[in-house]
């Protein structure tokens, strides 16, 4: 099988070589499509396949082609391979709020597989949620699947919409947790330690308590009440969070991106 990635930043590199360390493809198989001169000189140096600038060159040998470009960017990719594409050929997009519907009407292309990654998976514990056309077969999906894994954990869903939503959760999250952890080494430095005691004191208690969560059939309340005594100072802290309504607050942003996801699948542009 082979395999164009089109879009040479960081989840199109990401893909390449998880693709590659994982063997479930070579180097001969690979291609990557780059118009930029400066990552297509730095790709070259990854050894990570045959580096293209142009879709003419490449687009017609690939049976599964990846496009990895910025939502912003889609229309103006569509009329740029549209007269490579064929009908065999799969296409998995990992545009955010770019439907399906978009790029079989603006592609042309029949077979349309639509996901939604994260940033861990440049070390392998991705998430990702995708879906796909009734024209992609279960065989493809498998094996499109297969990929997809080298970089973390999926889930398939039926309806399009979630893949909107787990923009919103697991595409943006990183992002909340980073937020948080970065409050956190904040207010550490305010309480006297130093700038490495509070990354680390912050990242340890994150990971730990993630592998807690993961490793028992708690809920995150149940969590919660194990670490907050009566009077204590979790729940003084808990209290306070409450008091600010930061349970809320989270939840609105959460909805504020998938508002902005829906957004930018009707191709607007704001910034």
């Amino acid at each position: 099988m082979k395999i164009l990635i089109i879009g040479g930043g960081n989840m199109g590199l990401t893909y390449a070589k998880s693709f590659l360390h994982s063997k479930i493809t070579t180097t001969s198989d690979l291609m990557i499509l780059e118009k930029s001169e400066e990552k297509s000189a730095l790709l070259q140096s990854l050894n990570l396949g045959t580096i293209y600038s142009k879709p003419d060159t490449c687009l017609h040998q690939a049976d599964l082609i990846i496009l990895a470009v910025k939502p912003q960017d889609a229309t103006q990719l569509f009329e740029y391979i549209k007269p490579q594409v064929e009908d065999q050929q799969v296409y998995l997009s990992i545009m955010a709020g770019v439907k399906i519907e978009t790029i079989a009407q603006e592609l042309g292309a029949k077979k349309i597989i639509r996901a939604m990654p994260n940033l861990p998976a440049q070390i392998g514990m991705g998430m990702t949620v995708f879906t796909s056309n009734d024209e992609v077969t279960r065989i493809e999906l498998v094996m499109v699947q297969n990929l997809i894994n080298t970089t973390g954990k999926s889930i398939y869903v039926d309806k399009e919409e979630l893949i909107d939503a787990s923009t919103a959760i697991s595409g943006s999250g990183p992002a909340y947790v980073f937020y948080f952890m970065d409050a956190m080494m904040k207010a550490a430095k305010d309480l006297g330690f130093k700038e490495s005691e509070s990354a680390l004191l912050v990242s340890q208690t994150f990971k730990g308590a993630v592998d807690l969560y993961n490793k028992q059939n708690l809920s995150c309340q149940e969590w919660i009440q194990k670490v907050a005594s009566r009077g204590g100072t979790t729940e003084a802290a808990i209290n306070t969070f409450a008091e600010l309504k930061i349970y809320e607050d989270i939840k609105q942003g959460v909805h504020a991106a998938m508002d902005r996801a829906v957004e930018l699948g009707r191709g607007n542009k704001k910034v």
